[in-house]
């Protein structure tokens, strides 16, 4: 466990403008800064999908010239997803009227 103190919350408008203006005053001195430290992910799942599909979506990702075929379904699974939550979102709205 770190012996790291919580920053501060600034409380008011006035609190969090200062802040701001000391964060930018030590911006470029390194020396005012921790050394950095190395976040991972964590919570990553692992699919399963049908070679055939596996290499379809290969196919379309070097079309969309993406080399990560990966990060090419990761992309356009996160669109579905988007696009899903908002036609539910709106199909919602809807049907509270």
């Amino acid at each position: 466990m770190s012996n790291r103190a919580k920053p501060q919350v600034p409380v008011d408008l006035r609190e969090r403008e200062e802040a701001d203006q000391r964060v930018e005053a030590e911006a470029g001195d390194d020396s005012a800064w921790e050394a950095p430290i190395e976040v991972k992910r964590s919570g990553t799942v692992s699919l399963s999908i049908p070679q055939g599909l596996a290499a379809r979506a290969a196919f379309l990702a070097r079309l969309h010239h993406e080399s990560d075929v990966a990060k090419w379904m990761e992309r356009v699974i996160r669109d579905r997803v988007e696009m899903e939550e908002s036609a539910y979102s709106e199909v919602k709205r809807k049907l509270a009227c």
